[in-house]
């Protein structure tokens, strides 16, 4: 494969459907791999994660082609400072040659571009080729997060209210993130405020923790360790795949990247 011959070029609507189906056809394949479950149940789930990215204004995209086909796709949150990376998927029949490479230098391209303090993401700990690319591109790794799943607990912790958000918590949600990590996450914490899934935690009168949802691609801060265990018990859905200890790759500058400490992602 000649990879002088890909084509880079801005995501549209149109290409949610051969960007999904390529999205869980790659994560389905590696996970297959490493007897695990897939991350994406089914390519329905794919196309849809795809979709809401590339109509999402707060979402870069960036779709590679190749002899007039797509094999591939990568997506860069813009919503808060530090900008995060994906999902990024290449079909597996072109995998291994550089296609992946080409797309996380694009995104890296565009944060430089805004000037963001730092980069994140997240990989599945089994994919070792993937983490080998992100550590040749040089983003850090910053910590190991495990993927805890159940049925919710239902449960009440004494001292911690756990409630709704509403728009009147993003200022105490974005303080409580600046405490925390040195900068916040505010345009996610108003598209789930939006969306009626951000909920807070309360100790001592006071907005303490918070979740933009406890599932795939949300998150969860707190002041403490307790703050966010408060959020968890009172799950409501058993939807979520909840990140107790974190696992976080980042590249850094200026400092400003978030730390690896009381925080789910």
């Amino acid at each position: 494969m000649a990879i002088v011959d890909l084509i880079l070029r801005p995501g549209t609507a149109d290409d949610a459907a051969e960007c999904g189906r390529i999205c869980y056809e790659a994560f389905a394949g590696i996970a297959e791999e490493h007897a695990f479950p897939p991350d994406f149940p089914s390519p329905d789930v794919g196309v849809a994660v795809i979709e809401g990215a590339l109509t999402h204004p707060g979402f870069y995209s960036v779709v590679a082609e190749l002899d007039g086909r797509i094999v591939g796709s990568n997506f860069l949150d813009e919503r808060s400072a530090v900008v995060g990376v994906g999902p990024i998927t290449v079909d597996p029949t072109v995998q291994n040659a550089g296609v992946g490479r080409r797309l996380m230098r694009d995104v890296m391209e565009r944060a430089d571009e805004r000037g963001a303090p730092g980069i994140r993401l997240l990989q599945s700990g089994y994919h070792n080729r993937s983490f080998s690319l992100y550590v040749s591109l040089g983003f850090v790794h910053r910590g190991t997060m495990a993927c805890v799943q159940g049925p919710p607990i239902g449960r009440a912790m004494p001292g911690y209210t756990v409630r709704e958000a509403t728009d009147a918590d993003l200022g105490a949600c974005n303080d409580v993130c600046r405490q925390v990590h040195g900068v916040d996450r505010g345009g996610e914490v108003a598209d789930a405020l939006k969306q009626g899934t951000a909920r807070v935690v309360e100790r001592e009168g006071r907005v303490t923790g918070y979740a933009t949802d406890l599932a795939f691609f949300a998150h969860a801060v707190g002041e403490t360790t307790p703050d966010l265990q408060a959020l968890i018990a009172a799950a409501r859905s058993s939807a979520a795949r909840a990140s107790s200890s974190p696992r976080r790759t980042a590249r850094c500058s200026g400092g400003a990247c978030p730390t690896a400490s009381r925080s789910c992602s």
